[in-house]
């Protein structure tokens, strides 16, 4: 029996949302209910959202978490804020899901679908084409963005063994001279609500200090979404703050999104006063250590090829933009 697809408002759908995408293998912040609700509340600007759920009988097999932007439908979300965008479906079932969606999708008035955000290893990628193909509609697929990641070791010194000489030698270097100048380093790692939201204002600091595009990214609109989001996701266990202090005033922070058993980098900022000390750097780095002391197998920088990612061992992962027509 084909699976049944019906519009559902996101209310009613958070919690069997929430108990899905704890049965997929990479669960994202970005595809959690609440992130959609949060996103949709900051910037909707007007544009209509059209959440799909399939199901098997009574059970929730698949999401579809879309929205009309006139005759475009797409992905809830913008890629310069949602590092991943996804369909949510049961592990083993996208065929039959992409099947039924688009057959439903059919009765909707658009005339394309734009799906930005897509991971490399999303079954979307798999699934899509042959679901569009089967209908005769065209599926588009360009390299959008990259990922790189950070398949962590099990000690930091295995790790520094992984890096290549020239940049196990210069992260030495900014350690050792960070260390030898006098200065007491410490790493906080802030995860209850109340102390993420109190931290917040030394993370906007530092992130719009840092460089002036990230200034001019961090809008009155942009702060208020960050301000909600980081203590709304603290509340579910999904944030964790990291800042750093220098003789005991915060140099750098590091806002992570915790995923079973990722770590991942979302946003940062330091004081260009102690830019001599690397503390920009150095913030990332004490993270990256403690990913490898609680034994997570991953650090995920998400999107952008800055190149201090690369100097601490990331190799991209691809992230693709698809474009669905029908003829």
């Amino acid at each position: 029996m084909a699976l049944s697809v019906r519009r559902q408002e996101l209310e009613t759908l958070r919690g069997e949302w929430q108990e899905l995408l704890s049965r997929t293998p990479e669960p994202h912040v970005f595809h959690h209910p609440l992130w959609q609700e949060l996103w949709l509340k900051h910037f909707a600007d007007g544009r209509e959202p059209l959440f799909l759920a399939a199901r098997d009988g009574q059970r929730l097999v698949g999401v579809a978490p879309l929205m009309r932007d006139g005759p475009r439908l797409a992905l809830v979300g913008d890629h310069e804020i949602c590092d991943y965008m996804d369909f949510v479906v049961e592990p083993g079932r996208e065929g039959e899901f992409f099947a039924a969606l688009l057959c439903s999708l059919g009765e909707e008035p658009w005339e394309e679908i734009e799906l930005r955000g897509l991971a490399a290893y999303s079954p979307s990628l798999a699934a899509l084409p042959e679901a569009t193909s089967a209908l005769g509609w065209r599926f588009d697929k360009e390299l959008e963005a990259v990922a790189p990641h950070v398949e962590l070791a099990a000690s930091w010194e295995e790790y520094l063994d992984r890096l290549a000489k020239k940049d196990r030698h210069e992260l030495r270097r900014k350690m050792r001279r960070l260390r030898q100048g006098g200065a007491q380093a410490k790493l906080r790692d802030l995860r209850s609500p109340e102390d993420v939201a109190a931290g917040m204002d030394d993370f906007l600091r530092l992130h719009t200090a840092s460089r002036s595009d990230k200034a001019e990214f961090m809008s009155p609109q942009m702060e208020a979404f960050f301000r909600d989001m980081a203590r709304a996701l603290a509340e579910e266990g999904l944030v964790r703050l990291f800042m750093m202090d220098i003789d005991g005033r915060p140099a750098a922070s590091v806002l992570c999104f915790d995923c079973c058993r990722q770590l991942h980098l979302y946003n940062s900022g330091f004081d260009p006063g102690l830019s001599a000390l690397s503390v920009g750097l150095l913030s990332k780095v004490l993270c990256l250590e403690a990913a490898i002391q609680e034994g997570k197998a991953c650090l995920d920088f998400l999107r952008g090829s800055e190149p201090y990612k690369y100097d601490l061992g990331g190799r991209d992962l691809p992230i693709y933009r698809c474009l669905v027509q029908r003829n």
